[in-house]
């Protein structure tokens, strides 16, 4: 293969990635996100919340880790902005997949669906 194939190559590799991660963000910036009421929340979700502004006890180790937003549902900050906490769900011997997201004071996030779907909790 000669040099200029070779670059061609490799520069139509890169924009193919490029555009690929263009739609990607666009999508993401482009899927809104929908509220939810505290009347809405599951009751283990109210008690998640009530537990998240007294700052604990939590029941799970990996409550308020860091939450890296790695698929780009919730609106874009700088690592170590969000943060997950655990929603129990009953009955099931896991942490599950219910989970509250939190940002700045009063920014909180539900999942039902382990950062598939987002709602905003309204309060």
């Amino acid at each position: 293969m000669s040099m200029i194939r070779f670059v061609l190559l490799a520069l139509l590799v890169w924009l193919g990635a490029f555009n690929l991660a263009q739609a990607v963000d666009n999508h993401a910036a482009a899927t809104p996100i929908v509220s939810i009421t505290l009347a809405e929340l599951p009751p283990e979700g109210r008690d998640t919340l009530v537990l998240i502004k007294k700052g604990g006890p939590f029941p799970y180790d990996r409550d308020g880790i860091v939450f890296g937003n790695f698929e780009g549902v919730l609106p874009k900050q700088a690592r170590g902005y969000y943060h997950e906490y655990t929603v129990p769900t009953p009955g099931a011997r896991t942490r599950g997949t219910r989970r509250i997201i939190s940002g700045k004071p009063g920014e909180y996030y539900y999942t039902a669906d382990h950062y598939q779907t987002f709602k905003r909790i309204k309060e």
